[in-house]
């Protein structure tokens, strides 16, 4: 049986890669045999998280970057190649929620905070990853939305409408750039034991433990699951996968 989940001799960038979803998926391409380029905008947590991987065995670097700044973007895809030759695999998952507010009492400075990470970030990441998988002849990307990005949910609209942009975004991009041999996907997690998720809820334990309680599987999810799914949409595995928003939520949508 071939060994799809084998990253042996690729190299893996991850958003958002100091913690929760983001790190876990970082892990789980340094255990798979990438070298990693872990990046968050909290600097001393990402050096850590790498330098724990590099203390493991694995070849990682950590790098500071807030992919709402284009040039820290750029930076940011400027060092993964010159540090490790060329860029296979990228899962653009720096997010951040919203403060809860009505629609018509949010601010305009909200939004652009939460556009600006979620949407924009992720357009910036591929503006600057594609152009090298393009001179190489491959790779793939996967975009990290969110249940959020085919439902609603009253109080959060900036970053609902951040997640529905993102699967429009991939489903764009996948187009334009199958025919060079680039994959790009999105991954759509439901609740994960993050701390988004319970700021979904404004930090209400109650309402957080309830929110669980309508997951069909009866739990909630865990950042590793979400990793997963994220290497199988990278690896040989998802070759026929294009333009996908692939839900990873314990049926928590299930009509």
């Amino acid at each position: 049986m071939n060994d799809y989940l084998n990253f042996n001799g690729k190299v893996a960038l991850v958003t958002g890669a100091a913690s929760g979803m983001g790190l876990a998926t970082a892990r789980a391409f340094a255990e798979a045999g990438a070298a990693v380029v872990l990046a968050d905008v909290n600097e001393a947590s990402v050096q850590t998280a790498a330098e724990e991987l590099v203390a493991a065995g694995h070849r990682a670097i950590g790098v500071s970057c807030d992919v709402s700044d284009d040039a820290q973007v750029a930076a940011m895809v400027d060092r993964t190649v010159a540090e490790f030759g060329r860029l296979d695999a990228a899962f653009n998952n720096a997010g951040v929620m919203a403060a809860i507010a009505q629609t018509a009492d949010s601010t305009r400075e909200e939004w652009e905070r939460v556009i600006g990470i979620n949407l924009r970030g992720v357009w910036s990441c591929m503006k600057h990853e594609l152009p090298q998988m393009v001179r190489q002849g491959s790779g793939a990307i996967v975009n990290c939305s969110s249940v959020g990005g085919f439902t609603g949910n009253p109080g959060i609209s900036s970053y609902i409408a951040s997640k529905h942009g993102v699967i429009g975004l991939t489903r764009t991009a996948a187009l334009e750039y199958a025919t060079k041999g680039i994959r790009v996907n999105a991954v759509c997690p439901g609740a994960v034991d993050t701390q988004i998720a319970r700021d979904v809820v404004g930090g209400n334990e109650e309402a957080y433990k309830e929110m669980v309680k309508q997951i069909p599987l009866g739990r909630i999810g865990r950042p590793e699951e979400i990793a997963s799914a994220v290497l199988w949409l990278c690896s040989p595995g998802a070759s026929y996968v294009v333009g996908h928003a692939l839900v990873v939520d314990g049926g928590g949508t299930v009509p």
